[in-house]
């Protein structure tokens, strides 16, 4: 089994990353940040615009760690990655299976399943624990609805092209986000969600799901290159130049249930305050250097925590779970199993 690495995460803004042997250093100017050996690492994400040194890249893309860059805000630009690596016959069953709208359909109807029966989960979660501090009657509500829309998805008849999932998924997103406030019991004042807000999030709740989603969406597409498949050909999310689409597909199911449950948690738990957050003169609200070290060290040890997997049946750690999901994605297009099964969370 897999085991979980470390993710070097670097948000010094002009931090410049350097290979120094079998280790990568952070430098500003001449000075040295900080000092770590590449065979603990599984992934480096650069919050910097200094960049790093072609001969880290090289290393990187040899021994197989995904070397992420962002801005100082957040966004993704782009990973370093060496030759493209599998079966090429895998491949180029996921290239043929992209093209057959039947086939696209079949994947992302379980992804979609996945996300909705999740989001649903989340509800019923926070009604268990939490029923008197939320209007529980409209948090009931939208997990009623969203149980119909999961029927609705797996019921194949009903569902005749990419649209209409997409159709069903769009209602289920607005169900869902439209009671997310109330899962969110302090500091009602400083986070309030009204709705999702992108590129760039206008307020700390968005700030906090935009960061970690991008965050697990790399965790995705390393997954996937690492069983030989191409991030990049996907099955819901339209083929665009630069774009995972196919990484994007396959974080739908586990967006309600690692990222969205992490940042009510930071926030019912106290891990995060308005003071972690700066508000730009456009509007775009962003984590503080400070804040983003703290979330981030709480995400990797979210990551170490156990769970039992609902269709292998066995003990992983959260971080493992992109990575297992993708082994059985390229099963199913290999033609060992029926289906592709989502990841299911109760």
């Amino acid at each position: 089994m897999k085991k979980i690495k470390n993710t070097l995460y670097v948000f010094t803004e002009d931090a410049y990353l350097t290979l120094d042997g079998e280790n990568v250093v952070a430098k500003v100017g001449n000075d040295a940040l900080g000092r770590f050996p590449l065979h603990t690492l599984e992934g480096i994400s650069l919050f910097s615009y200094a960049g790093a040194s072609p001969a880290l890249m090289g290393a990187c893309c040899e021994r197989g760690i995904r070397l992420s860059f962002f801005t100082p805000g957040g966004r993704y630009l782009a990973d370093a990655r060496g030759a493209c690596t599998g079966n090429v016959l895998l491949k180029k069953a996921q290239f043929r299976a992209s093209e057959n709208e039947p086939f696209s359909l079949a994947v992302a109807r379980n992804c979609i399943l996945g996300k909705v029966y999740n989001s649903r989960w989340v509800l019923e979660r926070a009604i268990r624990d939490h029923a008197l501090r939320m209007d529980v009657d409209a948090v009931r509500s939208a997990s009623f609805r969203l149980s119909d829309s999961v029927k609705a998805i797996r019921e194949c008849d009903s569902l005749d092209s990419l649209d209409s999932l997409r159709g069903i998924e769009g209602d289920a997103a607005q169900v869902y986000y439209s009671v997310f406030d109330q899962m969110i019991l302090r500091n009602k004042d400083d986070f309030h969600f009204a709705g999702r807000s992108r590129r760039p999030p206008r307020d700390r709740v968005n700030a906090m799901l935009s960061l970690f989603y991008s965050a697990l969406a790399r965790d995705c597409a390393s997954a996937l290159l690492g069983v030989g498949l191409d991030p990049s050909v996907g099955f819901m999310h339209v083929d665009r130049p630069g774009r995972d689409s196919l990484a994007l597909d396959c974080m739908e199911e586990l967006r309600p249930i690692f990222v969205d449950r992490f940042v009510l948690t930071a926030i019912n738990n106290r891990v995060v305050s308005a003071d972690d957050f700066d508000i730009r003169e456009t509007g775009e609200v962003r984590l503080t250097d400070d804040a983003r070290k703290k979330l981030f060290k709480a995400w990797q040890d979210r990551k170490r925590e156990t769970l039992m997997h609902p269709f292998v049946k066995e003990k992983i750690p959260r971080g493992l779970v992109p990575n297992v999901q993708a082994q059985l994605l390229a099963k199913f297009l290999r033609g060992d199993l029926d289906a592709y099964p989502p990841f299911l969370w109760k």
